[in-house]
């Protein structure tokens, strides 16, 4: 069986799903929608197969969830850019909820993620499989590449001062602007301009030229869960909330595996 024909069929389920929430939609519509790069890789196979049983058209802006990047998404709300569907880390949505950017009784989770870390092609891959292992894997690394968002923040400000670590660590970390105008944590430690890098899974599995190592110890993972949300200044509403339904359904949940995300309608 070819390529096309395996992908067409991979796409029927997405395409009839797409056709049942659509329904007795009105009109064709142009949804503006800002999306985080940690949900991107699930959103790029899953846009397509709702735009063309639609009829609808996204437009689509990238940021990080949180962040002084004139790119996050907060910042992007704040200074009055149009958005009908936002698409950032659940934590992140409450917090534009609270300030009125979003609507926070259309919020959906999509999914969960995880921290991962990555070296590296050909160097040697650390063992990170206990709390100690991980410890010493961040005292022994001449130089440590981390996201400019939520993850980042995470490890930043949580995470190293947990461990014990924080002052070790500082002058050799290094945050990451990500896109649209930077780039993955993984594509820096490609280059070899930091040894370890972290970022959410689905930002750094597949880019190339490096080892994923794999997530970090689970107890240290924080529940980090991807969110749809309507816009407070949304002026599509309808099509905005049949497109965060079409993500959140089961037949979506293969494309967001593939990812590298857990999805809710998995579980």
């Amino acid at each position: 069986m070819s390529n096309t024909l395996l992908a067409r069929r991979a796409c029927l389920p997405l395409l009839l799903l797409a056709g049942m929430l659509v329904g007795s939609a009105a009109a064709a519509a142009e949804v503006r929608v800002m999306i985080s790069a940690g949900f991107y890789g699930a959103y790029a196979e899953l846009a397509p197969a709702f735009e063309q049983a639609s009829g609808h058209h996204l437009v689509t802006v990238r940021g990080p969830s949180v962040g002084d990047s004139p790119e996050a998404i907060p910042t992007r709300l704040a200074r009055g850019e149009a958005a009908d569907v936002v698409i950032l880390d659940d934590a992140s949505a409450d917090e534009l909820g609270r300030r009125g950017l979003v609507k926070p009784q259309t919020k959906v989770e999509f999914a969960r993620s995880q921290i991962g870390m990555v070296v590296r092609a050909g160097a040697p891959r650390p063992d990170i499989g206990s709390v100690d292992a991980f410890r010493q894997v961040l005292l022994a690394a001449k130089s440590i590449g981390v996201s400019d968002s939520t993850s980042g923040t995470y490890l930043l400000t949580t995470l190293f001062g947990r461990l014990g670590v924080a002052d070790q660590v500082a002058a050799k970390s290094r945050k990451v602007r990500g896109p649209p105008s930077g780039e993955p944590v993984a594509a820096v430690v490609a280059r070899g301009k930091v040894e370890i890098g972290f970022q959410q899974l689905s930002e750094l599995m597949h880019v190339p030229g490096i080892t994923l190592v794999g997530p970090i110890p689970a107890e240290l993972q924080p529940r980090f869960a991807y969110s749809g949300v309507v816009a407070a200044s949304a002026r599509e509403v309808e099509a905005a909330q049949m497109l965060i339904r079409f993500i959140a359904s089961p037949d979506a949940a293969a494309a967001m595996a593939r990812a590298g995300l857990t999805p809710n309608a998995a579980r």
